[in-house]
C-alpha cells in the first residue's frame, strides 16, 4: 500500500515528461529561427563593405570643388538609439533631428585649375555634415554637424580654408529645413525651442480612450505610416515641432517672432519678406505632417505678420485619383525675377479633375507691399504643375494628366499669350528634350538660363535605341528648333553635371566605360579638349572581369523587352554550359507599347553594385538578369492593370526565352526577385506560374485590399474593382505559390502601402497551406535597409536561398 503513491507519482511524472518532449517537438515545427548575423562569401563581403566614393560640389565659378567623404553602413546599435514615430516623421528625441541620415564624414577644398587639394581646419571631430550650401557670392560654405545630443551650423570660410561653429542655440531640423542663406554674412535658420529635459512626461495610463469619427465627409487618404495615434503623441509633436525662427549674423543670434510649429520659411528674392507656413492644430491622425491644416503668411523680416494668404485645410479632404488635388491653394513660393511677387495655384474644379471643364487650375500672383486683391496669371486645361518666370513678365507653365502619362509646357508671354512649347507623353524616352539649366540672376536665384534671348539650354539622358546617350541641347521658344552643342560618345557613359560658363561652354561631367571608374572631368566643348579633375580609384576591384551587355529580345504580344546581362568573369558558354539564372526586376506601366518598347539604360556604365543589387551573385557563378523589363501596357481606355499577371508571364517567358537561346542561362534553374513592388511582382509570378525554382521578394505589399484606395498608378479604388484588386493581390492565391520564396522586410518600414503585416500575413498563409517559405525580419530598418549587420546577413540569406534551391537544383558544370 504505501507503494501506491509512489507508482502514480512514477506516471504522472512520465506523463509529464512524454507532454513536455511532445510541446518541444511542436516548438521545433512551428517556432521562428533565431539565429545570430551571418555574413556571405568573401567575395561579396569585400564589396558590399567597399569605402564609398566621394561627393563634389562646384561653385558656380568654375574656382573650386568640395569632395565630400560618405559616410558607410551604421551598426544596427546605431539604429537601435530612441527613436520617435510620429506625424509621419522619425526624430532623434536627443538633438531633435531626423533619427535616420547618411553624413558626410570628411570635407577637401580643390582649386579646379591647379588641381590641389586642401584639407579644412577647424571640422569638428567625428564629424557628421548634411545640408552643405554655397553662400551667395560663393565665397563661403555652410553645413550642419550632427552630434548626439545637437545639431550645430558651421560655416567655411574657402580662401582661409578654415571651418567654424556659428550658432550658439541648437538648431532643430525635425520638419527638415536646415537653413537659408539672407546674404554672404548671415542665415535664417529654426533653433530649439525648449531643452530635451523639458519633454512631456508620458502618463502611466491614458485619460480616456482614443476615438476618431468622421461625419459624413469623404476623407480616403493612403496608407500612411508612422501617424500620430494619441494625444501624448500629440503632445510630442507639438513639443519636437516647434522652433525659434533665428537670424545670425557672424555669429550674432537675433531670435525672429515668436516660436511656432514652421514647416516652411523662404526668403523673397529682395531680402525684405519671408513666406511663411505654419502648422495649426488639430493635428491629423490620418496624414503625415505635411498634409496637416496650415496657415499661409507673408512676414516682413522680422517675422511681423503682413498678410495671411490662405488657412489651409488638411489634406484628408483630398479626392482620390491620380489627378484630384485638395480643394485648396498649392505651390505657393515666390517669383524669381521679382523683388517681392508670390505665386500659387488654385483648382477651378473643386479639385476633381472628371469634371467637365474648360480649365481646371489657375496661377495667381500678389506682389508686394500686398494690399491689393491677387491677380490671375494664368490657366490651364490639364492639370498645373509649376509656373516659372524666365524674364519678369514671361514665364513658362508646365501641366499635365498622371492618369494620361502627358505633360505640356508652354510659354506665356507678357501680353498673355499662351504658346505650347513641348507637348508629350512621360513614357516617351526617345523624344524627351531635357531639362532645362539654370544660371543665378540679379537676385542670386536660379532661373532658367537663355542664350541669346530664346535659346534654352537643355540637358537629357538621350535615350535612343542604342542606349541612353546624355546630350546637352538648345531649345530655341521661338523657332521650337533644338541645336546640340555635345552629347556623349560610345563607348562612354558621360553626363553633364554642371555648367560653369555659358558664353565659353565651359562644363563639368562625369565620365564613365566598362573599364573605367566614374570620374569628373572639365570640359571645353568650344575647342573640344577635355581634363580629367578626379581620379577616384576603382571601389570594388573584385567586380573586374564580370561582363555587362544589354540583350534585347521581345514578348508574345509583340512588345520590345531589354534587360542588363551580367556574366561571371572568365566564362565561356561553349566550355561552361548554361548557368543558374538569377532575374531582379520592378514592373511599370504605360499607357502605350511603343514607349514600353523603348530601350532605357546604358551598356556602357561601370559595373558597381550597392547592397541591395543582385550582381554580386555574377561573382558565385550565376548569370545575372538585372533590370529586367516587366511593362504592364494598357493603351486607350484599357487600364494597365486589368491584365498585369498576364503581362507579367509573358516578360517572364520571353526573358527566360532569351538567356536559354543565348545557351547562358539554364532554363529550369531561374530565379526571380524584387523589392517593393518588384516584391509584389515576384509574389505573384510564382503563385501564377511554374518557371521559377526560387524567389526572394524584400519589403512587398501582397494584399492589395489593404491599400483600398488605390497604390502605384492604380487609381480606382478597392470597391470600384475588386476583381482587379484581388486577381493582383498574391495573398488571394497564397495557396498556389508552392516555389520556395524568402521573405525579407524591415521591422520598421515606412513606406506608404508595405508595412512588415504584408509580409508577416503571406508568410503565414503560405505556411497553412504547406508552402516553402523563409521570412526574416531585419531588426530596426525602414523599407530601404542600412546597419551593416542586417545587410551582410540578408546578403547570407540570399546567397543560402539561391545555392539550396537554384544553383544546387541540378548539376552545374560551371561551378564557381
Amino acid at each position: 500500500m504505501a507503494e501506491g503513491p509512489r507508482v502514480r507519482s512514477n506516471q504522472t511524472n512520465m506523463k509529464k515528461i512524454l507532454f513536455f518532449l511532445l510541446l518541444l517537438a511542436c516548438s521545433n515545427l512551428f517556432a521562428q529561427d533565431a539565429i545570430e548575423y551571418q555574413t556571405p562569401p568573401k567575395e561579396i563581403y569585400d564589396l558590399v563593405m567597399a569605402k564609398p566614393t566621394p561627393g563634389v560640389t562646384f561653385d558656380s565659378k568654375g574656382q573650386y570643388m568640395l569632395m565630400l567623404e560618405r559616410s558607410s553602413m551604421p551598426s544596427v546599435e546605431d539604429l537601435a538609439q530612441p527613436e520617435l514615430r510620429i506625424a509621419g516623421l522619425r526624430i532623434n528625441p536627443n538633438n531633435f533631428g531626423p533619427s535616420r541620415s547618411a553624413y558626410t564624414t570628411g570635407i577637401t577644398i580643390k582649386e579646379i585649375a591647379t588641381g590641389k587639394e586642401f584639407p579644412v581646419a577647424g571640422l569638428p571631430v567625428n564629424l557628421k555634415a548634411a545640408n552643405l550650401q554655397w553662400s551667395p557670392n560663393e565665397d563661403k560654405a555652410a553645413f550642419t554637424n550632427t552630434t548626439n545630443n545637437a545639431i550645430d551650423i558651421y560655416v567655411i570660410d574657402i580662401k582661409t580654408r578654415k571651418a567654424a561653429k556659428v550658432n550658439k542655440g541648437a538648431v532643430n531640423l525635425v520638419l527638415g529645413a536646415a537653413f537659408d542663406w539672407i546674404d554672404n554674412n548671415s542665415l535664417l535658420y529654426a533653433s530649439v525651442n525648449k531643452p530635451v529635459s523639458m519633454v512631456p512626461k508620458k502618463p502611466l495610463a491614458p485619460n480616456g480612450p482614443v476615438v476618431q469619427q468622421n461625419l459624413g465627409k469623404v476623407a480616403a487618404s493612403a496608407t500612411f505610416q508612422d501617424l500620430i495615434k494619441s494625444p501624448f503623441d500629440e503632445i510630442q509633436f507639438e513639443f519636437y515641432a516647434t522652433t525659434q525662427l533665428v537670424k545670425n549674423t557672424n555669429g550674432s543670434e537675433i531670435k525672429i517672432g515668436a516660436p511656432a510649429i514652421y514647416s516652411n520659411v523662404q526668403i523673397s528674392p529682395d531680402k525684405k519678406y519671408l513666406l511663411v507656413e505654419r502648422i495649426d492644430k488639430p493635428f491629423s491622425y490620418l496624414v503625415t505632417a505635411g498634409g496637416f491644416n496650415s496657415t499661409m503668411m507673408i512676414t516682413d523680416m522680422n517675422a511681423n505678420t503682413v498678410k495671411v494668404l490662405a488657412k489651409l485645410p488638411s489634406s484628408e479632404g483630398t479626392p482620390r485619383g491620380n489627378d484630384n488635388v485638395l480643394n485648396a491653394p498649392r505651390g505657393y513660393d515666390w517669383l524669381d525675377n521679382s523683388p517681392a511677387t508670390v505665386r500659387w495655384i488654385e483648382p477651378l474644379d473643386s479639385g476633381l479633375i472628371k469634371k467637365k471643364m474648360d480649365y481646371h487650375d489657375a496661377a495667381y500672383i500678389l506682389a508686394a507691399p500686398f494690399t491689393g486683391g491677387p491677380k490671375e496669371l494664368v490657366k490651364t486645361a490639364e492639370r498645373m504643375y509649376s509656373v516659372t518666370d524666365i524674364t519678369n513678365g514671361s514665364f513658362f507653365v508646365t501641366e499635365g494628366s498622371r492618369a494620361k502619362h502627358r505633360q505640356k509646357m508652354s510659354r506665356l508671354t507678357a501680353d498673355g499669350k499662351m504658346e505650347v512649347l513641348i507637348d508629350r507623353s512621360t513614357d516617351d524616352a526617345y523624344n524627351d528634350p531635357g531639362t532645362p539649366l539654370t544660371d543665378k540672376n540679379k537676385y542670386g536665384r536660379e532661373t532658367p538660363k537663355l542664350l541669346n534671348g530664346s535659346q534654352l539650354v537643355m540637358r537629357g539622358m538621350g535615350a535612343s535605341a542604342k542606349g541612353d546617350l546624355p546630350f546637352l541641347n538648345t531649345f530655341d521658344i521661338n523657332t521650337k528648333e533644338t541645336k546640340q552643342i555635345w552629347r556623349c560618345e560610345e563607348p562612354y557613359y558621360e553626363t553633364v553635371t554642371t555648367v560653369l560658363d555659358y558664353d565659353k561652354m565651359l562644363i563639368v561631367t562625369s565620365k564613365q566605360s566598362q573599364t573605367e571608374q566614374p570620374n569628373y572631368y572639365l570640359r571645353d566643348i568650344k575647342n573640344n579638349s577635355a581634363k580629367a579633375i578626379t581620379a577616384f580609384p576603382d571601389p570594388q576591384p573584385g567586380m573586374r572581369g564580370i561582363t555587362k551587355q544589354k540583350i534585347t529580345y521581345k514578348r508574345k504580344d509583340g512588345v520590345d523587352l531589354a534587360a542588363d546581362l551580367y556574366l561571371p568573369k572568365g566564362y565561356d558558354a561553349k566550355r561552361d554550359g548554361p548557368l543558374p539564372v538569377m532575374m531582379w526586376a520592378y514592373p511599370r506601366e504605360f499607357k502605350s507599347a511603343a514607349d514600353a518598347a523603348q530601350l532605357r539604360g546604358s551598356k556602357y556604365t561601370f559595373i558597381r553594385v550597392g547592397y541591395g543589387s543582385i550582381v554580386f551573385w555574377a561573382t558565385q557563378g550565376y548569370a545575372i538578369m538585372d533590370n529586367t523589363e516587366f511593362p504592364i501596357v494598357g493603351e486607350g481606355d484599357k487600364q494597365p492593370n486589368d491584365n498585369f499577371v498576364d503581362q507579367l508571364a509573358w516578360s517572364a517567358e520571353a526573358a527566360i526565352d532569351k538567356v536559354a537561346e543565348m545557351g547562358v542561362g539554364d532554363r529550369n534553374r531561374v530565379a526571380v526577385g524584387g523589392h517593393s513592388y518588384g516584391a509584389f511582382m515576384t509574389a505573384n509570378l510564382l503563385a501564377h506560374t511554374k518557371l521559377f525554382k526560387a524567389g526572394i521578394a524584400r519589403s512587398g505589399a501582397y494584399n492589395r485590399t489593404l491599400t483600398p484606395f488605390g497604390f502605384q498608378n492604380e487609381e480606382r479604388t478597392y470597391w470600384q474593382a475588386p476583381e482587379v484588386y484581388n486577381a493582383m493581390s498574391p495573398f488571394s492565391h497564397a495557396d498556389k505559390i508552392k516555389t520556395p520564396m524568402l521573405m525579407i522586410h524591415g521591422e520598421a518600414d515606412n513606406n506608404p502601402g508595405t508595412f512588415p503585416i504584408q509580409s508577416e500575413r503571406l508568410y503565414n498563409a503560405i505556411k497553412g497551406h504547406g508552402g516553402t517559405v523563409r521570412f526574416v525580419q531585419l531588426p530596426f530598418e525602414s523599407h530601404g535597409y542600412a546597419a551593416k549587420e542586417n545587410i551582410l546577413h540578408m546578403l547570407w540569406e540570399q546567397n543560402q536561398w539561391l545555392n539550396k534551391y537554384v544553383k544546387n537544383a541540378a548539376g552545374s558544370p560551371y561551378v564557381k
